[in-house]
């Protein structure tokens, strides 16, 4: 953490709030900026749960790069399918 802190990045991972020693402290969590950061981040980990779950990419079925990256590319494209397909009936609905 000290070595990203030497780079002037933020580290935008979450906040130990679990009681133990957090490696986040006050310099990071106080901007608006590090709010925002983790409810986008957990909509990203929500698309890859479905993709572990219901998509099947628990585990790769296949070996090599590029066999893995294609099947990842199919599972995604499925669940952006499916976000489309809610979109549409949402306006229809309306």
């Amino acid at each position: 953490m000290h070595d990203i802190r030497a780079r002037r990045v933020t580290p935008h991972v979450p906040q130990n709030t679990s009681g133990r020693r957090s490696t986040i402290d006050g310099r990071t969590t106080r901007h608006p900026g590090y709010a925002i950061s983790q409810r986008l981040r957990k909509r990203v980990e929500e698309i890859f749960g479905w993709m572990k779950t219901v998509g099947g990419f628990e585990r790769t079925r296949y070996c090599g790069l590029e066999l893995t990256q294609l099947a990842a590319s199919w599972v995604a494209t499925a669940y952006n399918l499916l976000r489309v397909a809610r979109l549409d009936t949402r306006k229809a609905t309306v």
